[in-house]
């Protein structure tokens, strides 16, 4: 997905509401599309993460495999490094990549 290569801050910033609601006029609406965007994302990443980790599952209850599973330790730690959902939201409504369809404003 489009996630692994974001430029989106890893960290918190502080950003102006004007800047935020020029596309929709309305800070509520904009705050409803970020928040939808942000969790097709998470989703997309949970899938992802999940769908990665079943490769490292085993059968076996052996405590110390599970201990030292080196890769899927790098796997975990790959996933936490990436920008989060909200941030790479943010970044794909500033740069004009989302779009979207309000039914009451026909």
């Amino acid at each position: 997905m489009a996630y692994r290569d974001s430029t989106a801050e890893k960290t918190t910033i502080t950003r102006n509401l004007k800047d935020l609601d020029q596309q929709t006029d309305n800070i509520y609406e904009t705050l409803v599309i970020l928040s939808k965007r942000a969790n097709q994302i998470n989703n997309g990443m949970k899938e992802e993460l999940t769908s990665k980790l079943e490769e490292f599952a085993s059968s076996t209850d052996n405590l110390e495999e599970i201990f030292e599973n080196r890769e899927q330790i790098e796997v975990s730690r790959f996933y936490e490094r990436l920008p989060k959902p909200a941030a790479i939201a943010i970044q794909e409504y500033e740069e004009e990549k989302l779009f979207w369809k309000n039914q009451e404003k026909k």
